[in-house]
């Protein structure tokens, strides 16, 4: 099994980065098809009322991604362990980790599931649903919590096949239920009337097909980690591990849809449902620049646990590097198309003139940080992967509760709501300068012991990086 993942350790970096993130980021891409054709089938389906219906799917976002986040701690943490494990030759434990994913996704699943339906007409209005839009959400979100088995399923899953070096599985996944989303959403919505339960159905479709295909996948011990069915049993050792190195990205995920409480407060309070639509539709613009710089940190997830595994530090330095050139450029090329095209993004969502000038602002005023989120998303994977739980836990926490949060609270106090639009550069840089910072000190780690010998680096390296 390792001899599958072996080319982590010896293929050149840049290629090896470009063939490992390339898959993921368009199957992200793909994945943030999912909202956006929703939101756009949706616009067109309830004509004068579309800007509240575009509100709840807005407003419904961030419970979908508190569900989607239980994956993503699994996903993250299971993949950084398998990784590392499959680096050291430690096969037993890799399959154990992949045994206890698969049943974590399903107890998590239920426990999620549960509450929420029986409290989501409050839940939906601690995060600012007006009473516009909550049917429009509460219609949207029956449907993607029970089916949220899928979810968590499916994004676990994910990062575990992309940990094993074979991205081009989790990003076929991605575009079979991405296609099927954007062929089922019309036929449930027109076909069917169902409006926006007819997308929500369509969607968990779409992501219980690609999860079958995953399923099927590490049944079969095609992938370099075996399935063994008495890996099923729950290991405390294992779940704390994986808790431990996900609560990051958990944190990472959870902390948008909490900051997603106070934007949707605020704009409700200067704005109302028109400004909550705006945000919902920029959101979504935003997300094909924030997807493909994820999508090139979780290619570069397993190249660091690898390596790190195999005391190969030369690699992690030069990888790392890379991969902040790539995300910086990347973020400078989205802004300047989202500028130069601002008007015909907005419009493919609604013609409302109110909607488009307030949309045409707020679009200048929150991608300006964009260029800046690169470092943050490298940074933050690099201690994933080190499997360096805290600093990891502080970047992922930092621009959307430390910083976002406040700067939300504050700035429409004084500038009502172009502050809440100014809200997110200005998070952006604060973040921009922690994981500046951070990243410094890790790096210089590694720099000062790359001319000792490789055993000695390897628990130097490791000793300081564990005090960072």
């Amino acid at each position: 099994m390792e001899e599958k993942s072996e080319f982590l350790g010896k293929e050149n970096i840049g290629k090896l980065l470009f063939k490992l993130s390339t898959p993921v980021i368009i199957g992200m891409l793909v994945q943030a098809l999912y909202n956006v054709v929703d939101t756009f089938f949706v616009g067109m389906a309830y004509g004068a009322d579309s800007l509240q219906a575009i509100g709840g799917l807005s407003i419904a976002f961030p419970v979908q991604m508190i569900i989607m986040a239980f994956g993503v701690v699994l996903g993250t943490g299971g993949s950084s362990i398998i990784s590392r494990a499959l680096g050291a030759r430690e096969n037993e434990k890799a399959e154990r980790v992949l045994g206890n994913i698969f049943s974590l996704s399903l107890i998590l699943s239920v426990v999620i599931a549960v509450p929420c339906l029986l409290y989501l007409d409050s839940i939906l209005k601690v995060f600012g649903a007006t009473d516009g839009v909550l049917p429009y959400a509460m219609d949207y979100l029956e449907y993607i919590i029970a089916g949220g088995v899928f979810f968590v399923f499916g994004v676990a899953v994910q990062s575990i096949v992309r940990a094993e070096g074979n991205a081009r599985l989790a990003m076929n996944s991605m575009l079979v239920g991405g296609g099927l989303n954007i062929l089922l959403d019309p036929v449930f919505m027109f076909g069917f009337g169902m409006g926006v339960k007819g997308a929500a159905i369509a969607t968990v479709l779409s992501q219980a097909v690609a999860s079958v295909w995953l399923l099927l996948y590490c049944l079969k011990g095609k992938g370099a980690v075996r399935f063994r069915s008495e890996t099923l049993k729950p290991d405390p050792g294992i779940i704390k591990e994986i808790g431990a190195i996900g609560i990051g990205s958990f944190v990472m995920q959870c902390s948008s849809s909490v900051m997603m409480i106070f934007v949707y407060n605020a704009l409700a309070m200067y704005g109302g449902d028109v400004a909550i639509a705006v945000f919902g539709v920029v959101i979504k613009i935003n997300s094909f620049i924030f997807m493909p710089l994820m999508g090139l940190g979780f290619g570069l997830q397993p190249i660091i646990g690898f390596n790190y595994g195999a005391k190969r530090y030369d690699r992690i330095v030069e990888a790392v590097k890379l991969s902040l050139a790539v995300t910086t450029a990347f973020g400078l090329f989205g802004l300047l198309i989202i500028y130069l095209f601002t008007e015909q993004i907005l419009g493919l969502f609604s013609t409302d003139q109110q909607y488009l000038e307030m949309g045409k602002t707020a679009v200048m005023i929150m991608i300006l940080g964009t260029p800046l989120i690169g470092l943050n998303v490298v940074t933050s994977i690099l201690f994933q992967s080190l499997g360096k739980a805290k600093p990891a836990f502080l970047l992922s926490m930092s621009r959307q509760l430390l910083f976002l949060i406040p700067a939300v609270i504050l700035l429409p106090r004084l500038y009502n709501l172009p502050g809440v639009w100014a809200a997110f550069p200005v998070a952006d840089f604060l973040a921009f300068l922690l994981s500046g910072f951070l990243l410094f000190r890790v790096y210089r780690v590694f720099k000062e012991r790359k001319h000792s010998s490789k055993i000695i680096v390897g628990s130097e390296i490791a000793d300081n990086v564990s005090h960072i």
